[in-house]
């Protein structure tokens, strides 16, 4: 389906601004749709062919039943059909149908509200008001404080003032008018106030009805911290005054809830101002858990590394006390195995999350092989594409397959004290990942299999790529000269 700028600019004359105040409009109006009951469509004039109008957007109600079955959006009216959308745009007056207008087999109320932008008097679109006649009955008390509210709005979208002004960072999706709604009077008490309103009022320690109520003064006096009740009752002050507050969340007697306030000025005058409340408490105590569980995960990796640099420093002072070579290369290959998983959970401890920026660990383990290699050989070790960030169980044997790569290669493809270079070549295709481990060296050596090497390392390195990554591993001549380890895993 095409977006609204995309129709507006293939069928209408509007500008950037006029296609963005629509836009707004969009993500706000499920609030128009539920309050009325009704579906909104949102027509544009066609260029070049007046009296014609295109469907730039459309939303259903999730109070009540839709008038429409079928999508609207792209639809072009004109004539007969169109004469209301049209009355509405060329009279930049509301326009009410007296008698029904069918939708196939469904009866509708039709209703067609000029659009104006704020800054200006000029008519960029019309909204039509499709409200469902096929379940008519006498509204309840809700409904109708619902349609007073509606009506309010309608009217500050034909004035330009609707919808609010966009505040930097703010979401359009929260408080529902399912979660709660209140409507406050000019004067600032409370004029009607829904069930779940009262219910998440309740849960912060508010006792009896709200209406007649001042809902400043409630909401100032129902925190402990002044100064948040302070802001809060300000916040309700400033809708009041017809200026467009930012949300804010009150916390009082363990609950905690979210409020808007938006103003009601239909005509300029002011009407009072509607606040949708939502009761956040369950979401707010599950985010502390997840803040608790998380810092008990990162403390877990803190520990574990530091567990496995201990581990590595006993290693490595075991190995100066041994006198036999073997013994010691053993025990010094160990402390580089060792290293490497603690560099893993070193950036765990980090994170906020199960994952972590490989790039980062792959060059710290070139860095530790090249200082360790540096008496013997002057081999230069690089990276060349990324890796990106990485799970922690395939974070965690895959740098140690590469650290064994690496160590093998600045090893065995130079002669001790000779100069060289090892190139970690990663190419990634979403989640499939093909690794070169590169060197220019002396190759290798007749008949070589890493399934059949009795090298502990590539022995390790065949286990984990086959068993851990389940992925495959290659060592195969260079293009030209040397060695090159290919590496294939998909995270999948």
């Amino acid at each position: 389906m095409s977006t609204l700028r995309e129709i507006a600019g293939t069928y209408t004359n509007l500008s950037s601004n006029s296609a963005e105040h629509l836009q707004r409009l969009v993500s706000e109006w499920q609030l128009l749709a539920d309050l009325s009951f009704a579906d909104f469509l949102l027509w544009g004039a066609v260029a070049d062919r007046p009296g014609t109008y295109v469907c730039l957007a459309q939303v259903r109600p999730t109070t009540s039943q839709t008038a429409y079955e079928e999508d609207q959006v792209g639809r072009l009216i004109s004539g007969i059909e169109a004469q209301p959308v049209h009355t509405a745009f060329t009279e930049k007056a509301i326009y009410r149908e007296g008698d029904p207008v069918w939708h196939g087999d469904v009866a509708a109320r039709h209703e067609s509200i000029p659009v104006r932008r704020r800054d200006r008097n000029q008519v960029i679109a019309v909204a039509a008001r499709d409200t469902n006649l096929s379940d008519t009955r006498s509204p309840s008390h809700l409904e109708l404080n619902y349609l007073k509210t509606a009506d309010y709005l309608v009217q500050m979208l034909s004035d330009g003032g609707f919808p609010p002004p966009l505040l930097p960072g703010e979401p359009t999706t929260a408080p529902r008018i399912g979660d709660g709604l209140v409507r406050i009077g000019a004067d600032g008490l409370v004029r009607y106030a829904s069930p779940n309103a009262l219910s998440a009022f309740r849960r912060m320690g508010v006792t009896g009805h709200l209406r007649d109520r001042n809902l400043m003064d409630l909401i100032r006096n129902l925190t402990t911290d002044p100064d948040a009740g302070a802001d809060s009752a300000k916040r309700i002050g400033e809708a009041l005054a017809g200026e467009t507050p930012r949300r804010r969340q009150i916390e009082a007697k363990g609950a905690t809830i979210l409020m808007r306030a938006l103003p009601l000025r239909p005509e300029g005058k002011a009407a009072g101002a509607l606040v949708l409340v939502r009761d956040m408490t369950e979401i707010r105590r599950l985010d502390r858990e997840l803040v608790t569980k998380d810092a008990t995960i990162r403390e877990i990796h803190h520990r574990v590394k530091n567990n496995l640099q201990t581990v590595a420093a006993l290693l490595r002072l075991q190995a100066r006390r041994v006198g036999v070579p073997q013994a010691r290369l053993a025990l010094e290959e160990s402390v580089r195995r060792v290293a490497s998983i603690a560099l893993v959970h070193e950036t765990l401890s980090q994170s906020n999350d199960e994952a972590v920026g490989f790039d980062l660990i792959v060059d710290r383990v070139a860095s530790m092989a090249a200082e360790v290699s540096a008496a013997e050989s002057k081999v230069v070790l690089r990276r060349e594409g990324t890796f990106g960030v990485l799970p922690s169980e395939v974070a965690t044997p895959l740098v140690m397959v590469i650290n064994e790569l690496i160590q093998n290669a600045v090893e065995h493809a130079y002669e001790p004290g000779a100069a060289g270079e090892v190139v970690i070549d990663v190419e990634r295709d979403g989640d499939y990942f093909t690794v070169f481990v590169r060197d220019f060296g002396r190759g290798l050596p007749e008949g070589f299999s890493v399934a059949n090497s009795n090298r502990l390392g590539l022995q390790i390195v065949h286990t984990l790529v086959t068993g851990e990554l389940r992925g495959t591993i290659e060592m195969r001549p260079g293009p030209e000269v040397g060695t090159e380890a290919v590496l294939k895993f998909n995270l999948q």
